[in-house]
């Protein structure tokens, strides 16, 4: 009894049956086992023992319990958690953080101060030059630019930190340099001013060559032209897929592969030409380099009902459709308004947008009620007209007769007239002045949050300029009790500001806009950041 106990734990233990019977042949051996406790005869007893069964076909009822059986002991993978060392991080003593923010090449400009806080916030190391040695002359003789290093440029020329920028733009999110703080905040940051870049020059080339058009046609063809699905294209007619994918062949990427970078890419490099270079650069690279087509079969918008168009358009306008180079030539004479006050005796900061805006018939409504009730009181809530010095007393007459008509339009609901006259409406102006608006706060953001990366801006860009803030700013100012609409929609729109709030956001870009063809940029920012108080930082009267 005693033998044939221990002769059966022995065997539970060392020895392993399976249950199972499968219709392929068993692998077995013989295996030689031992009684661990001494008996009086030493007994030698062989048994079988099957391995584990390896070869079962992949639909075996046995496998699929088995795979199961092991996914039911798998837990979901735990978060990972960062070393403490990167948790509980002293802080910098005040000595090294002023030496930090000193050295910091995003407060070596001060005459530049856009460029400067575009910079890397330190400085490139010898990763970053590595790539500049072995791939920049790629990128500048691709776009058209001189191969000597643009450091070598004096220091009042912005262009001296173009091969810095243009490193910068070519680090898309998913490549292996964008894992640097530095470098990956730079990029951000250019490709979230390039966006807004981008959608302005299209906006003012489409206005001055299309001057019948609505805004709606208008923003097809952009899409056309430079949405994500079509970026692709440009970058490849330009010869740069191997900058960013030097590993892989763009054409056989999918889709969610192959766009974001190139899409985050494209967006980043006009933000560096623009900085450097201004937006006559933008228009060449865009027309010239990417060979952009806006007659393209692919950018064309769809058919749609046209309203018959009876009113002059202006002379130069009138049988000529513009071409980028009458753009940016025309515009090669404002670079530098950004930081200057208009040219003497210019009638205004852009004629020929203003004119494409305004349409010529708008001197009907000279000495008209509004001109005589409205105009005073929504001239001296925007601070109109500005103090511009003009050797020609006749010049400051007619600039102010004009900015008069302007603001009418801006004023002029499409319910009024649209259906008879198409162009006597805000809808020009408002597209305008949306894009200026957003570069504006663009602009503005970049300048005032150094350390921000460009996703954090974009949605602070997004929650500043949304339509209903838009609107309630108009309105606190009660500039929205001026507005011209016909008499049906007045009697809709008197109880429902689910009707009338929208109108007031499309008056107020309508004003940005105007105040950019007449007095530039920096009006722009008056209005947003002095009168409508778009940051909300002034204090409020009680």
């Amino acid at each position: 009894m005693e033998l044939s106990s221990s002769f059966a734990s022995l065997v539970s233990d060392n020895i392993s049956f399976s249950s199972a019977i499968s219709p392929f042949p068993l692998q077995s051996s013989l295996k030689t086992l031992k009684l661990t406790k001494p008996t009086s005869q030493n007994l030698r007893i062989l048994a079988v023992a099957v391995e584990p069964q390896q070869d079962l076909p992949h639909n075996s009822p046995q496998k699929l319990l088995k795979e199961l059986a092991e996914r039911k002991k798998v837990t979901s993978p735990k978060k990972k958690v960062p070393p403490k060392k990167f948790i509980l991080r002293p802080p910098l003593d005040d000595k090294k953080l002023v030496d930090r923010f000193l050295k910091s090449p995003q407060l070596s400009l001060k005459s530049f101060p856009l460029l400067s806080s575009c910079l890397p916030p330190s400085r490139l190391n010898n990763a970053d030059q590595t790539w500049i040695d072995e791939y920049l002359l790629e990128a500048k003789q691709a776009l058209g630019y001189s191969l000597e290093p643009s450091d070598q440029l004096g220091d009042d020329n912005p262009a001296k930190h173009f091969d810095t920028l243009l490193y910068l733009a070519f680090q898309h999110p998913f490549c292996e340099r964008n894992k640097a703080r530095h470098v990956r905040a730079g990029h951000s940051r250019l490709c979230f001013l390039g966006q807004f870049v981008l959608e302005l020059a299209f906006c003012e080339f489409f206005l001055q060559r299309y001057p019948r058009e609505s805004p709606a046609p208008m923003r097809e063809r952009v899409f056309g032209l430079i949405g994500r699905r079509n970026l692709p294209k440009w970058i490849k007619a330009a010869s740069l897929q191997n900058l960013i994918f030097p590993f892989d062949e763009m054409d056989r990427l999918i889709r969610k592969e192959r766009e974001p970078p190139v899409k985050s890419v494209f967006w980043a490099l006009f933000g560096a030409i623009y900085l450097c270079f201004g937006f006559p650069e933008v228009y060449r690279v865009l027309f010239e380099v990417f060979g952009m087509d806006p007659e393209d079969k692919e950018c064309q918008p769809k058919l749609r009902r046209q309203l018959e168009d009876v009113d002059y358009v202006s002379v130069e306008f009138e049988g000529n459709k513009l071409t980028w180079q009458d753009v940016a030539a025309y515009k090669a004479s404002f670079i530098l308004l950004s930081f200057h006050s208009p040219p003497e005796d210019a009638l205004f900061v852009h004629p020929r947008l203003f004119r494409a805006c305004v349409p010529p018939g708008m001197h009907r409504f000279r000495g008209n009620l509004w001109d005589f009730d409205s105009r005073p009181q929504v001239m001296q809530t925007l601070g109109y007209p500005l103090v511009v010095q003009d050797r020609i007393p006749e010049i400051t007459e007619a600039r102010n007769i004009e900015l008069g008509l302007g603001l009418q339009l801006c004023f002029l609901h499409p319910s009024k007239y649209k259906f008879e006259h198409p162009r006597f409406c805000f809808e020009r102006l408002e597209y305008v002045g949306q894009k200026i608006q957003d570069l504006v706060m663009a602009e503005r953001l970049l300048m005032k949050h150094l350390d921000a990366p460009g996703h954090w801006l974009q949605e602070k860009h997004r929650r500043i300029l949304m339509n209903k803030f838009c609107g309630r700013y108009l309105r606190e100012k009660n500039l929205h009790r001026y507005m011209i609409y016909s008499e049906q929609v007045q009697d809709a729109y008197e109880h429902n500001r689910r009707l009338r709030n929208p109108s007031t956001t499309a008056v107020q870009q309508a004003l940005h806009g105007l105040a950019y063809t007449v007095y530039g940029k920096p009006d722009v920012r008056r209005l947003m950041f002095e009168v409508f108080d778009f940051e909300q930082i002034q204090p409020k009267s009680v």
